[in-house]
């Protein structure tokens, strides 16, 4: 059982769905593919160059957020293929939510965080990093898993295991990503934080980062367009979108 391709899902709510999608296009200079779904509720932005990684959701319920999509290698028949990879899941612990067989599967980790399992269509090539209105370059390069402190072991452990990634140590305290071979060639990396304090029973969230190679600028862009600066540190910026998505602006090259 291989992962061959990530995608990260911006779930908006009924209200911020227009506004959400409008934002996205501008930032990251992507188009959009026609509307899909019993209710037009899912759409994808499409890269100039490369293969689509980031699709958009509106959801009925809740005030929406990020949710990951692991591409699973079906060459050797899909319902089998999807049946290995969510029977890993579920021996580390995770739990089914939704099943469509030989198509898709909605799972939870065992910190809460909702991932789908779904067959690889043959994805291979990153989109490249694009300028936006000549303030440098940035893609989003990134998802985040927001972990509580007291899972951020299992969580971690939980990751690590289902994707055949190793936990490498950040720069930056409390981070890391996961590496390895399974890792070549992704669109994203997931990067796992330790939050240093949250609410009791406070489950894992996820946000995307931005790698900038003019961080102030695309800050002032961002803002200019919608967003709201929430948290200024030394290496990265928190904003939320007109929807109210945090994500994050980070002062390095976009990661390839």
């Amino acid at each position: 059982m291989t992962f061959r391709w990530l995608t990260v899902f911006l779930d908006f709510p009924a209200a911020g769905f227009g506004p959400g999608i409008a934002f996205w296009r501008a930032a990251t200079g992507y188009g959009l593919s026609p509307f899909r779904g019993p209710g037009g509720e899912f759409a994808t932005l499409l890269p100039p160059s490369g293969d689509a990684y980031l699709r958009v959701q509106r959801v009925l319920a809740g005030d929406g957020g990020y949710h990951l999509d692991l591409h699973v290698d079906t060459a050797g028949g899909a319902l089998q293929a999807l049946d290995e990879a969510v029977g890993l899941a579920l021996a580390l612990g995770a739990t089914v939510r939704h099943r469509e067989a030989g198509e898709v599967i909605v799972a939870d980790s065992p910190g809460g965080f909702t991932f789908c399992l779904v067959r690889w269509e043959g994805e291979r090539a990153v989109p490249a990093p694009q300028a936006v209105d000549g303030r440098g370059v940035s893609r989003v390069d990134t998802l985040c898993l927001d972990i509580p402190p007291e899972l951020f072991a299992s969580e971690s452990a939980f990751w690590a295991a289902l994707t055949g990634q190793a936990p490498q140590a950040a720069p930056v305290p409390g981070f890391a990503y996961l590496t390895g071979p399974a890792g070549t060639g992704m669109p994203v990396r997931l990067l796992l934080q330790r939050r240093e304090e949250a609410a009791p029973g406070q489950r894992v969230r996820g946000h995307i980062d931005l790698g900038c190679t003019d961080r102030d600028a695309a800050v002032a862009w961002h803002v200019d367009h919608g967003a709201r600066v929430t948290g200024m540190f030394e290496y990265w910026t928190v904003l939320t979108d007109p929807a109210g998505h945090e994500y994050c602006l980070v002062g390095r090259p976009p990661w390839k």
